[in-house]
């Protein structure tokens, strides 16, 4: 496998450590809220606090990847996976169970801000796109994978093994990033001072006018899977009396068209804006989150609501490539502080907006409507970038 293939594949692998550190972990949950005498309440906090884990891990590892390189800091943080995995399997309480998921999801984080800084390291304007929507095809995978995974796991162990076999993969992927993923970051390109330094950096990068209307984008666009991950599930499961088997089948499905379609946008980036592509593929998706809301209120039967779900979401992995690459095309240096900016938006918007929401009770209408709204705040911002120069327009801008 040639070097440059190689390296993608493995920083599509610590892209996919978000996926991997919730989705797998789903269908253990009912299991884990009873063993432990907890409530549905605090059991669906530590999906929420692993999320947040692996929003603020990115702030403290993209700055530290700028400093340092990309190598320590993405090494150590996959070994806190592993380490806080094996914590996350011994909790003797839900309390210490939710400290561990946020530590778990920090060092989580590792993976996917510094994979992003990596491709930006190596590659800028349709070639980072196009690396991007490798990399986001890989990371769709575990989607897929996950729940079923999750599910086989709990037929020969209960709860707690899901989280050793959590933290044997992140020892696995250690030793696979140790061996493949080179510091591809120059010394004469690093941040240089202590901690002060790093937030002036954070601060240099954040007021970059280009970088930030879609790094909002990015995240208020992805609210839009945060919504549909555990809210479909409680709609296709309770109101609509689908198995856990059937809901895993549904939920893979739609994972799979998601990687067709970001595959397909690894060619179009060639030919097509990035921005344009963008705006189109959350047009697209805005439509099935329109068509959720509709269902709602005509309660409408089993197959249009799956069809709804899957055009709101599925456009999810190109409009991440897409939208990545033109918010790190203008940053030349501090990739690791861009991409930590990107992710914390990302996951934390995820993580705050759609749990509010769900406090007012889950149902077709909340689920559509809240997809649809981060998606149209998300075509304000990108048609308000305004930036056509050539790395956004999608030629190199090499």
């Amino acid at each position: 496998m040639p070097s440059r293939v190689r390296l993608i594949v493995v920083l599509g692998v610590l892209s996919a450590f978000g996926p991997l550190a919730t989705d797998v972990y789903l269908p253990a949950m009912p299991q884990m809220v009873e063993d432990l005498g907890t409530t549905d309440a605090l059991g669906h906090a530590t999906m929420s606090a692993c999320m947040i884990g692996l929003a603020f891990g990115q702030l403290l590892i993209g700055p530290l990847s700028d400093r340092f390189g990309r190598r320590l800091p993405l090494l150590s943080g996959v070994a806190a996976f592993a380490v806080f995995s094996l914590l996350c399997a011994a909790a003797p309480t839900i309390e210490i169970l939710i400290a561990a998921r946020f530590l778990q999801g920090a060092g989580g984080a590792a993976g996917i801000v510094v994979a992003r800084a990596v491709v930006r390291d190596i590659s800028s304007g349709s070639e980072s796109a196009r690396m991007f929507s490798t990399l986001a095809a890989i990371t769709g995978i575990a989607p897929v994978v996950a729940p079923l995974a999750g599910g086989a796991t709990l037929l020969v162990t209960d709860w707690r093994g899901v989280f050793v076999a959590l933290a044997a993969l992140g020892a696995a992927i250690l030793v696979v990033a140790a061996i493949a993923v080179p510091d591809t970051l120059a010394e004469d390109h690093r941040s240089r001072g202590a901690l002060r330094a790093q937030l002036t950096e954070m601060s240099r990068v954040v007021g970059n006018r280009r970088f930030l209307p879609a790094a909002l984008a990015l995240g208020f666009a992805g609210m839009a899977l945060f919504t549909y991950i555990p809210m479909g599930a409680i709609v296709l499961q309770d109101q609509y009396g689908l198995t856990p088997q059937a809901y895993s089948l549904v939920f893979a499905g739609i994972a799979l068209a998601m990687v067709a379609l970001t595959r397909l946008n690894a060619r179009l980036v060639r030919r097509l804006p990035l921005r344009g592509l963008a705006i189109g593929a959350i047009a697209l998706g805005s439509a099935g989150s329109a068509a959720l809301v509709a269902c709602g209120v005509i309660d409408a039967p089993l197959a249009l609501v799956i069809l709804a779900m899957l055009v709101g979401v599925f456009v999810h992995g190109s409009l991440l490539a897409n939208i990545t690459a033109i918010a790190l095309a203008p940053i030349s240096r501090g990739a690791g502080a861009a991409s930590a900016v990107l992710g914390t938006l990302q996951f934390a918007i995820g993580a705050i907006i759609p749990p509010i929401v769900a406090t007012g009770g889950v149902n077709l209408v909340a689920m559509g409507t809240t997809m649809l709204a981060g998606q149209l705040i998300a075509i304000l911002l990108l048609a308000a970038y305004g930036d056509r120069r050539p790395g956004v327009s999608g030629r190199s801008r090499r």
